[in-house]
């Protein structure tokens, strides 16, 4: 069951405002979800970690901003982007805080630290809803995509934060982020508004998620982006160390190749929204599977990096980050309205989740066979596979679970 509201405090707002307020909330909420990465060499070294617990530390806030944004997407169906965005930037200011002026002691400290600051990461399945509500359908894909190029936050954390403690200390990473997140708060409070026509579910929620988990779209999304989003998640961490063993270039090197890598699937994310509104998701998404099973055959052979390597990883990056927007083009497009937030949800947490898997499986197959061919000849044949279920599975599920404009226009 659900009720529509056709009028309310989000009459008289720009749809354009209100994306960009909600893209700046998810690229500072993933700026603070992000803290803890840049500093896991320092962190080893102070307390002594050993190589597993530098990894688990780093670990702790992607899962559990991966896993919880299943019920944060479902609370913002209920409750509304006006109401979440200012709620998960207040709450992500406490273990901010609690990790720079006093969790950095130990690694217990810094565990539940980084618990809580997982909550961050959830902001992903705010903006979704929130955005898909504001616009008419046939502009969702690009609105959607411009809002999933929040999360180059990430690299704000990544370009900033050794640096901030090396000048001013180690609270001060963390002390700026918590005032940049109390000033977002008060001002998305007092900008946002849910769109007019939003449709507002009654059904508790456990059931909605039930419900949601029943609709074939929903797995199938979450495989899809599993691969696009997760594939980009791998390489963005894993990069700089295969680019070191694999070719033998300097730290610096490798991580400045890394960050192009991450600009230009950041940059392609409204592109595959925008490509997805003028042909359709489903065409996006077959080609660049295919792009991404090319390439990562081509890759296999370790070619030199200049020019053929250099090629097929910016060319990855590309497909995937017009991937990752694609898939919730698709998701915009199909998913019943007022089950979008809890769809976003699941198909985030199969995303940020999907991007542990490869690089394990690399350095597994590194220690293995002393070469990561075998690993990128797998996600060669993964990509293969999902093409296939593109082109199948997806397009049948699409046809029949497509949701005619005037049931899920709401702005």
């Amino acid at each position: 069951m659900s009720t529509v509201r056709t009028d309310g405090p989000g009459t008289g707002r720009s749809p354009v405002l209100m994306l960009a307020v909600a893209t700046l909330g998810f690229a500072v909420n993933f700026w603070a979800w992000a803290l803890l990465s840049p500093l896991g060499p320092r962190f080893k070294e102070l307390l002594e970690l050993s190589a597993s617990q530098q990894a688990l530390l780093v670990a702790v806030p992607v899962i559990v901003g991966s896993l919880g944004r299943i019920p944060v997407g479902a609370l913002t169906d209920r409750f509304g982007g006006r109401v979440m965005f200012p709620l998960i930037s207040a709450i992500t200011i406490v273990p901010v805080l609690f990790i720079g002026l006093a969790g950095q002691s130990s690694l217990a400290a810094l565990l539940v630290g980084g618990f809580f600051l997982g909550i961050g990461g959830t902001a992903f399945a705010v903006g979704v809803p929130f955005v898909n509500a504001w616009f008419p359908p046939e502009r969702r894909g690009l609105a959607v995509g411009i809002f999933g190029a929040g999360m180059g936050g990430t690299a704000i954390s990544a370009l900033t934060t050794v640096k901030l403690v090396k000048a001013g200390g180690s609270a001060t990473p963390f002390v700026i982020t918590a005032i940049v997140l109390a000033v977002y708060a008060v001002v998305s409070w007092l900008v946002l508004r849910d769109a007019p026509g939003r449709i507002i579910p009654t059904q508790p929620l456990m059931a909605r998620l039930a419900a949601t988990a029943k609709l074939s779209i929903t797995w199938q999304a979450c495989i899809l982006y599993a691969v696009a989003f997760g594939g980009y998640v791998a390489f963005s961490v894993y990069l700089p160390v295969y680019l070191q063993t694999a070719y033998g270039l300097e730290q610096a090197d490798a991580a400045n190749r890394m960050a192009g890598f991450v600009i230009l699937a950041v940059v392609m994310r409204p592109v595959g929204g925008w490509l997805s509104d003028r042909i359709g998701p489903l065409p996006v998404l077959t080609a660049v599977f295919a792009v991404v099973a090319l390439c990562a055959a081509v890759q296999a052979f370790t070619p030199p990096l200049m020019f053929l390597g250099t090629l097929a990883f910016l060319t990855m990056a590309a497909a995937l980050g017009a991937g990752s927007g694609a898939t919730f083009a698709l998701v915009a497009q199909v998913a019943p309205a007022d089950k979008v937030g809890s769809v976003t949800g699941l198909v985030g947490a199969a995303g940020g989740l999907g991007g542990f898997v490869p690089p394990l499986v690399m350095g597994f197959v590194y220690g293995r066979f002393g070469s990561y061919g075998v690993g990128l000849a797998l996600l060669s044949a993964v990509s293969v596979l999902t093409l296939v279920l593109t082109v199948t599975a997806v397009r049948s599920s699409t046809r029949r679970q497509a949701v005619p404009s005037s049931r899920v226009r709401s702005a």
